[in-house]
């Protein structure tokens, strides 16, 4: 049985590798309350709705921010998300306004409580881990791609 159990895993490590290396998406490095991460850059209309869909895990310190043309509210969900999320939405200023945890697999909702430009996914409990709450700084926005579309 253990050597199922590997080659499942295995075949987990590398599928989540392939999707990530398929999205090619340009990364950032970014930085808040002195912690870095890499972030791919979601910024066309594409990307963004795909986001991290179909990824079975999350390398550490990594995650996807989504970059949006304008300050507006905005919402997401988990639908075909495997990976336990926590989500920052950023307004133009680079402060955070909210962080939610999702849950995978779901269709529930979860807004910013403000107009935002950026959300910043991160595994679940990666910013409450390091006491990053509303009102932080993200650092490193102004290298990450605009909106395209």
């Amino acid at each position: 049985m253990a050597s199922r159990s590997s080659a499942a895993f295995a075949f987990i490590v590398l599928f989540a590798t392939a999707a990530a290396r398929a999205a090619g998406l340009p990364t950032v490095e970014l930085s808040v309350n002195g912690h870095r991460l890499v972030a791919e850059v979601a910024a066309t209309e594409a990307t963004r709705t795909t986001g991290l869909m179909n990824r079975f895990s999350l390398q550490p310190d990594h995650g996807m921010l989504f970059v949006f043309k304008e300050l507006q509210p905005q919402a997401f969900w988990m639908k075909n998300t495997y990976v336990p999320l926590s989500i920052a939405f950023i307004d133009g200023d680079g402060l955070i306004i909210n962080i939610e945890d999702m849950a995978p697999l779901t269709e529930n909702t979860h807004p910013s409580r403000g107009r935002a430009l950026y959300a910043l996914e991160m595994k679940k409990g990666w910013f409450a881990e390091r006491d990053i709450a509303p009102g932080a700084r993200i650092e490193g926005l102004a290298k990450a791609a605009r909106a395209r579309e």
